[in-house]
Formats: C-alpha cells, sequence, structure tokens
C-alpha cells in the first residue's frame, strides 16, 4: 500500500530523516539526504542502516516484521517509504539541484551509470612505442614455392585483461630495475650509484625528507616506468605535463586498424590513472592534443579526475596556413588543445599570469595639467592630442596619410611615453559602487570635473562622470624582465609561436617539438620554485629543460629513441649554458645536474645479442641461452624451431631473414627486469645497477 500523506506518515519521515542526518556515510556536504546510498544500504542490509532503525519504537514498527524471536527487515517496504519521502520534502527535486539525466532523485552523472565506453576499456596495453614497433615481421613457408614469405601485420599488441589476467598485470606493474646510470653536471658524466635526498629541501616543501631530490630522466616504456615512480613518487607530484600522441593516423601510434581509437583510449586510460596517483591532492594535470581525439580524451579525463575537477580547456594556434594544406578538402586546423584538470575537491589558485596587451582604443583621454589637485585636471581626446603631436591637424588627417601598421607603432609608443596621463573610464561597481555612491552622484551632476571619494581607503581612485579613471601606466606588468602594457591570460593563447624553435636547446626535432615559452607558462602557473614536474612523453626534453632553468625539479620519460636530438643531449646543453629559448628572460647561466636511468631490459637485450651475431653458426650457439634464459612467445614449438633451423630451407635464408624468425621467438611484453628478479644471475644486471635500484626504492 503506498504511503499517504497523513500526520502520522509525516512524524515518521521526519523521525526517518533525524535518524539517518545523523550518521556521516548517508548525508553530503549540504547535509541532505543521499537517497540512492541509503538504499544501497538497505539492499545489502547493513548494520549502520539497520541498527539505528531497529533501536527506535517508531521505525522498529514501521519497517520490521516479527518472526519468531527474531526481526526481518521489510526492505520494499523502507525503499518505498524513501521514494515518498524524497518526493515530498521541502528540498524538491527541482530546486538546487544539477540539471541533467536523473534517474529518481540521482542524476546519472552521480551513479557513474552514463560512461565513455570502449573496446579493451577492462584491459592494459604496455604499448611499445618504439618506431620499429609499428609492424611485425614474420615468415610463412609456402609449400608450392618451396620457399619463405615475408609478411607484415600491425603490431599485435597484447592487451591485458584487469579480470583474467591479473597475475600477469601485477608482474608488469611491479616496480622495474634500473641500469646504465649516469649523473650529469657541467663538463662531467659518470656512473652513479647513490641518489641524492636532501631534507632540508623537502621540510620546505613539506615532502617527506627522504624523498629524491634530483632531477631524472628515465628511459623506457612509460606505462611501467610510471608504476616504478609510486613508491618514491605517489602524492608529491605537483605538475604533470603531456603532449600525448594525437593519433592522426601518421603519427608514432601504429595499432590494429580495426581497433586504433579503442588501442588509443585504452593506452591513454593506463596512463593517467597512475599519473593521478603521483599527482599531489594539490596538482594539477596540463594534457595537450590535436583535434583528432580532443573530445574523447576530455570525457575520459572527466572519468578519471572527476568532472567537479575540470579547470580549463584552452585552445591555441600552434601554426599559418600555408601551402598545400591550406588548399585541401577541409577548413585548415591551426589548433591544438589543453585540457587541465586538477587531482581533488581542495580549490585550487593558479599563479595569475599576464600576456602583452596590444593598442587599445578605449584609451580616448589624456590630461593636459597633471597636478597634486584632481579638481583642476583638465584633459582633452587622446587621438587628436597625439595627431598634433605629430604635426597633423587632427587623428582623420592622420590616419589618411599613415598606413595602419606604422600607425599602431607610432601610438603605442605615444602611449608608453604618456603612459601616465592617457586614460580612459570604467563602471564603478560592488561595493566600491555603494561605498562611493554620493560622490558618484555628485560627479554625474558635475559634468567633466575629476573627484577624490572623501577619506579614500584606495590611492589613486579618480572619478570622472560617474566612472572611475584608468590610466594606461595601471595595465603595465613585469614580463620576462620587462615593464611592458599586459593583461590577464585567458583560455585563448595565440601569442606564441611554433616557428623558428626547431633549434632551441640545440637539438633539431622538425615535428612535435613544443616551445620553451608554452612551458614557462604552464610551470609558472602551477608551480614554484622547487616543486616537482613530470612529463612522461617528454621527446626531445622541452619540459625538463624550462624546468631546469627555472629551478624546478623534474621527472622525464621517454621510450622513443631521437638519437642525438633526445632530452639527455639536450640537458647537457642547458646544464652547459644554453642560451636558446627561455634562457634571457629568466637570466639562465647553466649549472645545475640530473640522472640517467634506464629501465633494465630483460627481452631487450636478447634482440640486441641476436642483432650482434654476423653468423648463422653463432645464432645457433644462441639458440639455448635464448630458450633458457628469456621469455619466449607463447606459440612457439622450441623443438620444432630447433629442427628448423637445422633444414636445409631455413640455411636457404638470407642471413637477415634467419636473424627476424630468431627475433620473433621471443615475447616483446617481457622486455625489463623486476626489481625482486634483481639478484637472478640471469637478468645481466651488474653491482652498480643492482645497488641503484636498492637505493632508488630504498631496499635493504
Amino acid at each position: 500500500m503506498p504511503f499517504i500523506d497523513t500526520p502520522e506518515t509525516n512524524a515518521l519521515k521526519s523521525k526517518v530523516e533525524k535518524l539517518l542526518s545523523e550518521i556521516p556515510d548517508f548525508t553530503d556536504d549540504n547535509k541532505n539526504l543521499k537517497i540512492n546510498v541509503i538504499k544501497d544500504y538497505a539492499d545489502n542490509g547493513n548494520v549502520k542502516l539497520l541498527e539505528p532503525l531497529l533501536k527506535n519504537a517508531q521505525t522498529k514498527k514501521a519497517f520490521f516484521s516479527s518472526v519468531l524471536d527474531s526481526f526481518v527487515f521489510n526492505t520494499a517496504k523502507f525503499k518505498e517509504f524513501l521514494e515518498y519521502s524524497s518526493a515530498c520534502n521541502s528540498y524538491s527535486k527541482y530546486l538546487g539541484q544539477k540539471i541533467g539525466l536523473y534517474m529518481g532523485d540521482s542524476s546519472l552523472l552521480d551513479r557513474n551509470e552514463v560512461v565513455l565506453n570502449f573496446s579493451f576499456k577492462d584491459c592494459v596495453l604496455e604499448g611499445g612505442q618504439r618506431k620499429e614497433d609499428g609492424l611485425d615481421t614474420y615468415y610463412e613457408y609456402n609449400e608450392k614455392k618451396g620457399e619463405y614469405e615475408k609478411k607484415q601485420s600491425k603490431r599485435r599488441e597484447v592487451f591485458y585483461n584487469e579480470v583474467l589476467a591479473q597475475d600477469e598485470i601485477d608482474s608488469l606493474f611491479s616496480p622495474k630495475a634500473f641500469c646504465n646510470t649516469k649523473r650529469y653536471e657541467k663538463g662531467k658524466s659518470e656512473k652513479c650509484t647513490k641518489l641524492n635526498r636532501d631534507a632540508e629541501l623537502n621540510k620546505k616543501r613539506g615532502l617527506a625528507e627522504d624523498t629524491i631530490t634530483d632531477n631524472l630522466i628515465i628511459k623506457g616504456n612509460n606505462l611501467l616506468a610510471l608504476h616504478s615512480l609510486k613508491k618514491e613518487f605517489a602524492g608529491k607530484v605537483k605538475l604533470i605535463y603531456i603532449d600525448v600522441p594525437f593519433n592522426t593516423g601518421s603519427d608514432e601510434f601504429k595499432y590494429n586498424d580495426n581497433f586504433n581509437h579503442s588501442s588509443w583510449l585504452t593506452f591513454m586510460k593506463n596512463r593517467l590513472e597512475v599519473a593521478r596517483v603521483l599527482l599531489q591532492k594539490q596538482g594539477i594535470i596540463f594534457l595537450q592534443i590535436g583535434n583528432e581525439e580532443c573530445s574523447y580524451i576530455q570525457v575520459l579525463l572527466d572519468s578519471i579526475f572527476g568532472r567537479s575537477n575540470y579547470l580549463n580547456h584552452i585552445t591555441m594556434t600552434t601554426n599559418a596556413p600555408s601551402g598545400f594544406k591550406a588548399t585541401s578538402g577541409k577548413i585548415f586546423s591551426t589548433a591544438n588543445h589543453i585540457f587541465v584538470y586538477k587531482n581533488s575537491e581542495e580549490a585550487i589558485e593558479m599563479n595569475k599570469q599576464y600576456v602583452p596587451k596590444s593598442f587599445d582604443n578605449a584609451y580616448k583621454y589624456i590630461l593636459k595639467n597633471p597636478d597634486d589637485n584632481p579638481e583642476n585636471w583638465k584633459y582633452e581626446n587622446f587621438y587628436d592630442n597625439f595627431a598634433q603631436q605629430n604635426n597633423y591637424k587632427n587623428f582623420k588627417e592622420m590616419k589618411k596619410q599613415v598606413s595602419e601598421e606604422e600607425l599602431e607603432i607610432k601610438l603605442l609608443k605615444f602611449m608608453d611615453t604618456n603612459k601616465k596621463v592617457v586614460f580612459r573610464t570604467a563602471a564603478i561597481s560592488g561595493g566600491a559602487l555603494e561605498k562611493r555612491r554620493q560622490t558618484i552622484e555628485k560627479s554625474k551632476m558635475s559634468r567633466n570635473k575629476v573627484f577624490i571619494h572623501p577619506n579614500e581607503d584606495i590611492d589613486d581612485f579618480y572619478i570622472l562622470n560617474g566612472e572611475m579613471i584608468v590610466f594606461w601606466e595601471n595595465t603595465y606588468k613585469l614580463i620576462d624582465n620587462k615593464m611592458i602594457p599586459a593583461m590577464a591570460l585567458t583560455d585563448v593563447w595565440n601569442d606564441i609561436g611554433f616557428t623558428g624553435i626547431a633549434n632551441e636547446g640545440d637539438v633539431t626535432l622538425k615535428n612535435g617539438k613544443k616551445p620553451e615559452k608554452l612551458l614557462k607558462r604552464i610551470v609558472d602557473l602551477a608551480t614554484k620554485e622547487s616543486d616537482i614536474v613530470l612529463d612522461y612523453h617528454l621527446g626531445s626534453g622541452t619540459t625538463a629543460a624550462v624546468a631546469h632553468k627555472m629551478n624546478r625539479q623534474y621527472i622525464g620519460i621517454e621510450q622513443l629513441d631521437y638519437g642525438e636530438n633526445d632530452s639527455v643531449m639536450r640537458l647537457q646543453n642547458v646544464i652547459n649554458g644554453d642560451q636558446t629559448g627561455i634562457s634571457k628572460s629568466v637570466n639562465w647561466q647553466g649549472g645545475g645536474s640530473f640522472v640517467y636511468l634506464e629501465l633494465a631490459k630483460k627481452n631487450e637485450t636478447a634482440l640486441e645479442q641476436i642483432s650482434a651475431c654476423k653468423s648463422l653458426e653463432e645464432l645457433t650457439e644462441l639458440f639455448d641461452e635464448l630458450c633458457s634464459k628469456y621469455f619466449l612467445h607463447y606459440n612457439v614449438r622450441v623443438k620444432e624451431f630447433r629442427k628448423e633451423i637445422e633444414s636445409e630451407r631455413f640455411r636457404q635464408l638470407s642471413f637477415k631473414q634467419q636473424k627476424e624468425m630468431f627475433s620473433r621467438m621471443l615475447d616483446l611484453n617481457q622486455l625489463y627486469v623486476n626489481t625482486d628478479d634483481r639478484h637472478d644471475k640471469n637478468t645481466g644486471l651488474t653491482k652498480d645497477d643492482i645497488a641503484i635500484t636498492e637505493d632508488f626504492y630504498q631496499l635493504k
């Protein structure tokens, strides 16, 4: 029988609300009951709900039935009462709640029932991104032709399912051992077996005293490297900036065509989830991306960081339309996107930033007689004054004879020279309006006369014709060590050029390189000195280079090989005093250090051994070691393959083909050594490798 609005029902309603509101699990920050949480507790027979209802005589009678010596909770009746109560209470579902799709009193967003779904969502994608990992090469014997045929397919990546392959995932995510470590300082590099942990610095920044304080560059798979950082850096990183694979079809993200989009989403999800673990509560992530996956990445970021933690969507221009691109069949795109999310519900206040301000025609007045008594001030039209100073009758005549470009240059120069007397007026609002109402009205009645509010609490607050005077000088801010006209930074960035930056850091990277000026802005916005900055798609090392010059600690991870243009080369240049990029604006003189570490290879070492072989005989001698020491692909039949390499048809293959077939024996998803295996003789780790690994993880 449905509940009806009676005095008894209303009394029961009040009692239930009082009982439930005293239980923290059942109320939100505004002390409203969380109806769907209470329903879940009812369905599960949770003691936190049943105990207070059973102790109270009124609710015990309403929702429990006596059976022998026990009481049985009537779940259906209680839930029905909740539906009635929430619909009829004073907090209407149409008042003060979020707009959106609802199921009962709960929005679908809150219930997490509307999500971004994609193939492989519950999988882990290790994601090799080396250039050679894009395609699998294999050989198939053709009986009719009597020879092996070379074939290729898109890389057959292993997707570890989170339910079916948890053991494999646990092993995959285990901290990895390090090797080939070096400390780079000005003019030298040396083997590193111990990392710095500056206790005093860590105290100042509120981190554990034994936190690593070295700058780190890690070479290897970024998913595995991120998981290897958790023990040391969880909750310590202030800023993450990543310039991710755009998935354009022509970039480094080359996976099976049928599921490329889903593979990319899985790849991104796996890394973002662990990256968030590394962020401080007050941490911020900036993710840069192109148009292709822009909409999807925002939904994915919503699901991982929470929609309420969204801060900004910044749009920026990266290049100008030119050549064949601008004449293609669609509108030429110059846009990149940067999504900004905080890591928690705590309030975040980024450092205020300014950008250069161009000529502003709202500043149309100039004082003729600035003195100590504003009531004596006289002013005139700025433009005509400007024209007369340039020997023209008026501004209208000047515009006819001077080009627009030259005119703006002259205007800005004139405004700079006269910045203390060029002004505009602006409406007064808020508390200032209420405090100064009498002076404002007096000003309106005495046209063209300047007033000061009596007993003014703010210096230089002048009122003209009911509005406040704003001098051009007030727009000046310090940008790159220069005082220039400026305005507050917005979410449209079109003032940072992407051309002419190819040689920044004395390394050249034609595609994908980011201007140091862009990273400086982001680092300025989100951090202060000594904060930790992480970039796990490091590329040529722009993020690390900027962080180094700005005295931030940084961690960079890169798995692609950029040869002479990689981050290690760039950072050596930075230490030695590189003067490109932002160096002049931050007065960079060189110095500092960083430590380079590699994830210790397992099967990767086997691939290198195969590559080093000079003959089939050397390959054959290596066979037993490959089988006993390394991880083989699951479909390799060792006995059959041993017979095959001894056959005449195998000997007829080119040596290059023979080495490629040996390489395909190996499982490409077992490339690195787990820290727990560091003492195994088969790992190939040296004493120094074991020492730095144990020091990094603080193992005994």
